[in-house]
């Protein structure tokens, strides 16, 4: 135990003088990480020795020695690996935690402070390799898969990021409160941009604020698909998403009067641009104006003809009003538009359903589950639909699988689909 806790204090303390490139580096370290890496025993001494009958007393006598001064010499450049990353000597410390992993591969601290060095300074490819190697050697911890998953992320690797944030999830982080805002954080995937809003909002709602997070947001709100590095100083629209960002991080904090104000501001002076009005909108509708977000979602339409997220909003509006005829064609149009967007099928259901065209409802509803079989909203229109048709098996299933999403999940959570229930909604039983 004495030795564990020495340990840990020796990573804490040695990563706390690293020279880390964002808040988000310096958060996760100064939170104290490293617990959750040396919490389950690694065997840093080596695989023990077994030793076969036969073995005669002078080869035991040579294997002994020799694994002493291996011991011994793995031992020394450990130490002076920890000395080189101590003191900001950068590239020794790579060099000789190298030579330490070479001699020892089990040794998940060595991989683990090689993998922050490297990520430290850029290097994502073999940052990513370093922890896949603590993640593979210490399975049961979450933080390995949780850096290997950042790693990915900045190499463009959206598919394996999202997989090991995921496993990094479900192995659980203790209490590192800052490596979960780094790994919510870094889900803004490229195309994802609901859920990259949903989840950057989150953070802003919980204090957090930098320039990096209201880049980010802007990206996302405006449906950019790049990530906030390459929004350099230079770049034509930095004021754009810098601007757009600041009015919906200002939402997200629920300071609903700054957010009107800037995105006010931002229509003024951007308001035929892409995607500007059809933020406004998505805000407005947060605002409970359902006036004012038709008409933004409109002259979104006016000034882009072929936006179907606009035809789905107002689509959707007319559904919550009952205006079920004036939403058909809408919802009709942006599934024509963009038939891979599971939104244009999912409103286009629901609109169906309440038309009494059951039949096609369900076939647009089962289109929008295929698209995102992880949406809670969906199988509970499904439920009632499968209901009306009477195929009570079907249903069943349905509202099986509602009830499981919205526990795990919460209804809506990344899909982007509109809050068209009630929270007292249950699913329709047969």
């Amino acid at each position: 135990m004495g030795e564990k806790f020495l340990l840990l204090k020796q990573s804490v303390r040695g990563a706390s003088r690293l020279r880390l490139p964002s808040w988000m580096w310096s958060a996760f370290f100064a939170s104290g990480v490293l617990a959750c890496l040396v919490a389950a025993p690694v065997n840093t001494q080596g695989q023990r020795r077994v030793q076969r009958p036969d073995s005669a007393p002078s080869e035991q006598v040579a294997s002994t020695a020799r694994e002493s001064a291996g011991s011994q010499n793995f031992d020394t450049i450990a130490a002076a690996a920890s000395a080189a990353r101590e003191t900001d000597k950068i590239d020794e410390a790579i060099a000789l935690y190298r030579q330490a992993v070479g001699l020892r591969p089990a040794w998940a601290e060595g991989w683990w402070f090689l993998g922050t060095l490297y990520y430290d300074h850029d290097k994502y490819a073999e940052a990513a390799q370093a922890f896949k190697q603590t993640a593979q050697i210490q399975q049961k911890a979450g933080s390995p898969w949780a850096m290997l998953g950042l790693c990915e992320f900045q190499l463009a690797r959206y598919d394996d990021a999202r997989m090991h944030l995921d496993q990094a999830r479900k192995l659980g982080l203790g209490d590192n409160t800052e490596l979960t805002h780094v790994m919510r954080y870094h889900e803004i995937l490229k195309g994802d941009f609901e859920k990259a809003q949903e989840t950057l909002g989150s953070l802003s709602y919980e204090g957090l604020k930098s320039e990096e997070l209201i880049i980010s947001l802007g990206l996302a709100v405006l449906r950019i698909g790049m990530t906030p590095k390459e929004i350099t100083i230079d770049y034509p629209d930095r004021a754009l998403i810098r601007r757009t960002g600041l009015a919906e991080h200002f939402a997200a904090e629920k300071n609903m009067s700054d957010a009107q104000r800037e995105y006010d501001m931002v229509v003024r002076d951007y308001g035929k641009v892409a995607n500007v009005q059809y933020a406004y909108g998505r805000f407005l509708l947060l605002s409970r104006d359902d006036d004012g977000a038709q008409t933004a979602f409109q002259r979104e339409l006016q000034n882009w003809p072929k936006h179907a997220l606009a035809r789905c909003q107002l689509a959707n509006i007319r559904l919550r009003n009952k205006d079920i005829q004036s939403g058909l064609p809408l919802a009709e149009e942006a599934v024509k538009i963009a038939p891979r967007l599971p939104l244009a099928h999912y409103v286009l259901g629901r609109l169906l359903l309440d038309a009494g065209q059951n039949d096609r409802a369900i076939v647009e509803l089962e289109t929008a589950s295929q698209m995102v079989p992880n949406e809670p909203k969906i199988y509970f229109a499904l439920a009632r639909a499968y209901t009306k048709a009477k195929r009570k098996q079907d249903a069943d299933k349905a509202r099986a699988t509602f009830t499981r999403l919205s526990q795990v999940e919460g209804a809506g959570q990344g899909s982007g689909l509109p809050d068209d229930n009630p929270a007292t909604d249950k699913p329709p039983q047969p």
